[in-house]
């Protein structure tokens, strides 16, 4: 069974303050400009995995002090989602953000700019299989750099709930715990930091098969 969601429908939501979708989307903003406030000095780096329209951090970025020093890189699949993140970086006078229309699981799209300072998983745990979430965080030992910031999001509605193994799965691959979302929020969002040793990002390599939360709410 394949996806039948409009994922360029599916953001209609956060034009509704009300929506769980702007409520997730200010606390994942939250922990960005935190992550950006704590940085060391100097360019930063920054990459988005399937980043759909770039309102987490193009809308952090179009305010904050140091967002002419990132360079970031989102990549999305759904080319019209593409075209509202583009929009929306010029509109901000973000040069250094490039928005990618490919494939997000694979490596290569990051590959000249990882180990980043700041890495974006949100909008993905919960749309792929439990395997692949922890694939995906593995693969973050090699995306995020020693210090660097990695900001998650996962539903809490999905059972099993997968939030605790997630900070699991992090903490015994090396990152730290900063702040994860009360219990109660159903759309959980987490911030670790990389204090491990970081690896090289292989190459030609696939990191998830995206399902869709459509598809495996019946599976």
């Amino acid at each position: 069974m394949e996806s039948r969601m409009d994922w360029h429908e599916w953001h209609d939501a956060y034009d509704s303050p009300d929506s769980y979708l702007s409520r997730r989307l200010a606390l994942i903003q939250e922990r960005i400009r935190l992550a950006l406030d704590t940085a060391p000095p100097g360019p930063l780096t920054a990459i988005s995995l399937c980043a759909g329209q770039g309102r987490d951090l193009i809308g952090v970025l179009a305010d904050h002090p140091r967002g002419p020093e990132v360079r970031a890189r989102l990549v999305e699949l759904d080319e019209r989602n593409v075209d509202v993140a583009k929009r929306a970086a010029r509109a901000a006078g973000l040069p250094g953000v490039e928005v990618v229309a490919g494939d997000a699981a694979l490596t290569d799209q990051y590959a000249d700019l990882v180990p980043a300072d700041l890495v974006l998983v949100c909008g993905l745990l919960g749309n792929i299989s439990d395997a692949d979430v922890e694939r995906v965080l593995d693969h973050c030992t090699a995306l995020c750099r020693p210090g660097g910031t990695l900001v998650w999001t996962r539903s809490r509605d999905l059972a099993p709930d997968l939030v605790p193994q997630v900070c699991a799965w992090l903490e015994e691959r090396g990152f730290e715990r900063l702040w994860v979302s009360d219990p109660s929020i159903p759309q959980s969002v987490g911030a670790h930091r990389f204090t491990g040793e970081p690896r090289r990002l292989p190459t030609g390599t696939r990191m998830f098969d995206f399902i869709g939360y459509d598809v495996l709410r019946c599976t």
